[in-house]
């Protein structure tokens, strides 16, 4: 289950990480236009990962209907949730289109960053509800135990992206003229509407779920709508992080924003990545759970962990035998290369520490354990993250501080997870 589930959760962050790549190679103000899409992207990733929440929450309570054998009880419930989704992700853009400008602003751009940040999110962001369609199918599948669909549609996506992310950012002469930065989002809601239409063909034809709408509304969305407001609340403590890094790294000047955002692109990649065994935690628990079965549930944490421990590890070894081109391949600016692999290495220290956190993390999503997971969340950031960006930034650290500052938000996200899921889990055995 997990190599697909990693090749299907590193769509997201591959859209991303190939228009950092691509609009950081563009002739025109390539700095200003790598620091606004990393600015604008992060946004939108917040967005996305708030709204997202529901997708854990459907796996694990599909998962778990699957192992008490009684999906029939839910055959109504994943249409009911995915029209909450896309009617709350249209409000939202139809909402942030217009303060836009003020919300980038609170990024500390301006300038000409600023206006590119704005004008590749007015475009980037109509792909919000196809995006949280998608998740939402993701979700469904997962809980079916089956990544491999997730997959197929995750390929695809993120092959045509790149196409696209060519052709448009850059042009085609005769056919298309280069539309720079407005490309890259182009691009990508393309291809988020192609991934959306195969979520839908592939959900109806594999699934034994639809999209009709009933009413009343199914027993579980009470429970469902409570994991995914305790998961939101956690989303919005994570993303309180990430904007803290974005806004500090672009007040220290374009050169940082602009190596900040290839350092995150590429801590995010690997976080998905890793991810692919925290997918498999999310699915499998959550019908161990409806079985009752504790034993495979110790085994699955400890097997999980010793795979993705060694999967980040070996991205490690790659990065670091390619230390000095990794830069390159995003822009050719000299001091935005020196500014990034003066910090890369923490970004490759810290992996196999977010391995465990991100294989505890899925797992508790499986087991529709929300409240620790927000309380976990919470803690490392505002009483880990914050202080230590704070202190640092005192010491005019900089990026260095940023990711210090990461490490020990990870550092207690894993630790906090583990101990408790010994305690209430590893007990029971």
């Amino acid at each position: 289950m997990a190599i697909p589930a990693i090749i299907s959760g590193i769509a997201e962050p591959l859209l991303s990480i190939t228009d950092t790549a691509v609009v950081g190679n563009i002739s025109i103000n390539p700095i200003e236009s790598l620091a606004a899409v990393g600015i604008a992207g992060s946004f939108i990733a917040a967005l996305v990962w708030i709204l997202a929440q529901t997708r854990s929450a459907i796996s694990a309570i599909v998962s778990n209907y699957l192992g008490a054998k009684k999906l029939g009880e839910i055959s109504d419930l994943p249409a009911q949730i995915i029209f909450i989704n896309i009617f709350l992700s249209v409000g939202i853009y139809a909402v942030t289109i217009f303060f836009v400008k003020f919300i980038f602003k609170l990024y500390n751009a301006d300038g000409l960053i600023l206006n590119y940040a704005v004008d590749y999110y007015k475009i980037r962001a109509l792909g919000l509800p196809l995006t949280l369609f998608v998740f939402s199918v993701f979700g469904v599948f997962r809980g079916m135990q089956n990544t491999f669909w997730p997959m197929v549609i995750s390929i695809v996506g993120a092959v045509l992206n790149v196409g696209l992310d060519f052709a448009l950012v850059f042009g085609i002469e005769g056919f298309i003229e280069p539309m720079h930065i407005k490309g890259a989002a182009i691009a990508s809601v393309i291809s988020q509407f192609i991934m959306a239409a195969m979520a839908l063909v592939l959900m109806l034809k594999h699934t034994p779920f639809t999209l009709r709408l009933k009413f009343p509304f199914n027993k579980e969305l009470k429970r469902l709508l409570a994991l995914s407001v305790n998961l939101f609340i956690r989303a919005l403590a994570l993303n309180v992080a990430l904007y803290l890094s974005n806004a500090y790294a672009t007040k220290y000047g374009n050169n940082f924003i602009a190596a900040q955002t290839i350092a995150f692109q590429i801590w995010l990649f690997f976080a998905f990545f890793i991810d692919g065994y925290s997918s498999v935690g999310n699915i499998v628990s959550g019908r161990l759970l409806g079985e009752k079965n504790y034993k495979s549930l110790k085994i699955l944490s400890k097997d999980l962990s010793r795979y993705a421990i060694l999967v980040s590890l070996f991205l490690v070894l790659i990065c670091g035998i390619l230390y000095e081109y990794i830069g390159p391949v995003f822009t050719k600016d000299p001091m935005v290369i020196n500014t990034f692999n003066a910090i890369f290495w923490m970004v490759l220290l810290m992996q196999p520490l977010n391995a465990i956190a991100f294989v505890y993390d899925g797992l508790f999503k499986g087991l529709a354990e929300a409240k620790t997971l927000r309380n976990t969340l919470m803690t490392a950031t505002f009483l880990g993250f914050i202080p230590t960006l704070l202190i640092a930034d005192y010491f005019n650290l900089k990026l260095y501080g940023i990711w210090i500052a990461f490490f020990v938000w990870m550092f207690l996200r894993a630790a906090i997870l583990r101990v408790k899921f010994k305690e209430k889990y590893l007990k029971a055995v």
